[in-house]
């Protein structure tokens, strides 16, 4: 990622989800005089990161961030990797030994 795509990146990620028009992308990410000497400067900078896959357009023309999906996010782990390689090594299987989520739900469920 270039200077000119994180200008883009960063801006946009201030937005959150919403759209936001190419012209103010160009007018805000890159400062008053780079928008003054080139108007368009952030048109190529936003197509290559649509092609890329980092940027997503709307049907009007404004670009977001594009969100992560869920699959993408790693899992928690509730010991340290120490720990966890300690009782690996112990070879005993504590896969059932607690459910932090059904735990959880079951609390919650009897408030």
């Amino acid at each position: 990622m270039d200077a000119d795509e994180r200008e883009v990146y960063y801006y946009l990620k201030s937005w959150g989800h919403e759209f936001v028009a190419a012209r103010e992308i160009s007018r805000r990410a890159g400062g008053k005089h780079r928008f003054r000497q080139s108007p368009e400067w952030a048109q190529p900078v936003i197509a290559r990161m649509v092609e890329r896959g980092i940027l997503e357009s709307d049907e009007s023309g404004h670009y977001r961030l594009k969100a992560a999906s869920k699959k993408e996010k790693k899992k928690r782990h509730w010991v340290s990797p120490q720990v966890a390689k300690i009782l690996k090594d112990s070879g005993k299987d504590f896969s059932e030994a607690i459910k932090v989520d059904e735990d959880l739900d079951a609390y919650y469920e009897g408030l």
